[in-house]
């Protein structure tokens, strides 16, 4: 049985990486690096190794990686391409694991496979499959989870609260998979401790299955004085605007979400998760009061 004790750590300071960090520091196991750009200030606490790199020199990350086991990458999507890089040097070094910056939606459903959002996390994991192939002892875990959910509670993913006329997806009634940044930084943990039942495979995790409609009641019940006039929108029409955005090299935040929209609330896009790898990697599932506690915390006093 093979063992993971020297992890590697790539965007160790961003939205999930802080938290990934976290959960690999409070579970005791492993000797940990953070692999930082030479431009970076971020700062980590002492009980790890930081070692400044170039992402787009093999031989710097190569020499960097020396002597770990593991290497996670929660690189941002617009650096999705230094991952092939980060690839190479692993192989290089003698990694046996890579958890790359998949993070996201089921990026394996047929349909959500087509969405222009997902190409550059599709082509990484073609490159680790290829690579797996040609050097066995080096194997890879993509994590897919959903939309984050407390990210996505804050920025009015699933609700915006913060319109009179909020959108309810091809009607806002469809179950979808989401996730804390907490329970996903669990599952990485969970990865790299159950390592050959997670070798060279998509694992699948969700805190709950939700809908529109349920986080919307919710919000009616913390903030019963606020009145909304939820509106219809078709995720159909929002990919067809963000393809044609896309096109045109606009690949801003307006076209992102369009081409999310239909992976997680379309019909036949994967994003309700059927059968989930949590009992495996050691994580519960939330209720319907947990997910309206997740909802009080996240957005408090915002709703008055």
């Amino acid at each position: 049985m093979t063992v993971i004790r020297n992890v590697a750590i790539a965007g160790a300071s961003g939205d999930l990486g802080t938290p990934v960090l976290n959960a690999l520091i409070e579970s005791n196991k492993f000797n940990i690096t953070v692999l930082t750009r030479h431009s970076s200030n971020a700062q980590f606490p002492s009980t790890v190794r930081v070692i400044p790199v170039d992402y787009n020199s093999t031989q710097e990350l190569t020499t960097a990686l020396k002597g770990q086991d593991a290497i996670i990458s929660t690189l941002t999507t617009a650096a999705m391409d230094v991952q092939h890089t980060l690839i190479d040097a692993a192989i290089a070094a003698g990694i046996k694991r890579f958890i790359p910056s998949e993070f996201s939606a089921d990026v394996g459903n047929p349909k959500s496979s087509t969405l222009p959002v997902y190409q550059s996390k599709i082509a990484v994991n073609k490159a680790l499959e290829a690579k797996a192939a040609e050097n066995p002892t080096f194997t890879y875990t993509l994590i897919r989870h959903g939309p984050f959910l407390d990210w996505g509670l804050n920025a009015g993913f699933f609700f915006d609260w913060r319109s009179e006329t909020p959108a309810f997806y091809d009607g806002g009634d469809r179950p979808f998979s989401t996730t804390t940044l907490a329970t996903i930084a669990k599952a990485v943990v969970g990865v790299l401790l159950h390592f050959d039942a997670t070798k060279n495979r998509p694992v699948y995790v969700h805190d709950l299955l939700t809908t529109q409609r349920q986080i919307y009641t919710i919000v009616q019940r913390l903030a019963p004085e606020r009145k909304w006039n939820p509106v219809d929108v078709s995720t159909a029409e929002l990919e067809v605007k963000a393809r044609e955005e896309w096109a045109k090299g606009n690949t801003d935040l307006r076209a992102i979400v369009g081409l999310v929209c239909r992976a997680v609330f379309a019909e036949g896009y994967g994003g309700e998760f059927k059968n989930v790898d949590n009992e495996l990697l050691g994580l519960g599932f939330k209720t319907e009061a947990d997910l309206e506690e997740v909802v009080k915390t996240v957005l408090g006093d915002s709703l008055r």
